[in-house]
């Protein structure tokens, strides 16, 4: 079962679109980040609001609800960057070179598919609120903004997906042994070590 993976890098275009699109998927993950710390803020001041003055805030739930499309829907695209979506690769992990690129290649193609559907019918639902001028039940909140963080969610995400099926592309030519702006595989030991320097805030550099 796959965790995060090691994505290489070096100076052709593919790569250098790969990172310059990783900046907007870390941009959007920040604001998934901020949105929960908002969010944990406002759950503090409805709390001690409604305990201490019985004044809880208006429409908490309306913004709750609001909010949750932001930190649900934009890290998906950082996190198939990095390969972080959570997937069995009992067969894949077995396999090498040209076949597991192959593999790697057709899944992500299947991938594309899914999330190219699931963006035309989620602009379809923004639309559709937008046109209709839907909104929240408790204090009247506009949900067309919360709709259409999905369709542009989704859409980075069939960017990044088009980035790295050009990565298999080139590595089912190439029959390359660790492509490009792709994530590769970790064994468990690694993943470990990997999270273990990260959580330690030291690097290789520094213990030597």
């Amino acid at each position: 079962m796959a965790g995060s993976s090691a994505v290489l890098e070096d100076d052709s275009t593919l790569s250098r679109l790969d990172r310059l699109f990783f900046r907007l998927e870390s941009f959007l993950a920040l604001l998934g980040g901020i949105t929960i710390f908002l969010l944990v803020l406002l759950a503090v001041v409805n709390v001690l609001g409604r305990w201490l003055f019985n004044l809880p805030v208006s429409g908490y739930i309306d913004w709750v609800e609001q909010a949750m499309a932001v930190f649900a829907f934009f890290g998906i695209a950082y996190c198939q960057r990095l390969g972080g979506h959570i997937r069995m690769d009992i067969v894949i992990g077995s396999l090498k070179g040209r076949a597991l690129w192959i593999s790697e290649f057709t899944s992500t193609l299947i991938m594309l598919l899914l999330t190219s559907v699931l963006v035309y019918g989620s602009y379809l639902h923004f639309l559709r609120a937008f046109n209709n001028g839907d909104s929240s039940i408790d204090i009247g909140l506009p949900v067309w903004p919360a709709k259409l963080v999905v369709p542009i969610a989704l859409l980075i995400l069939a960017i990044r997906l088009i980035l790295q099926l050009w990565g298999y592309i080139r590595a089912i030519k190439n029959n390359a042994a660790k492509p490009i702006a792709v994530p590769l595989i970790e064994d468990a030991a690694t993943q470990a070590a990997n999270e273990a320097k990260s959580v330690s805030g030291f690097d290789e550099d520094q213990n030597s």
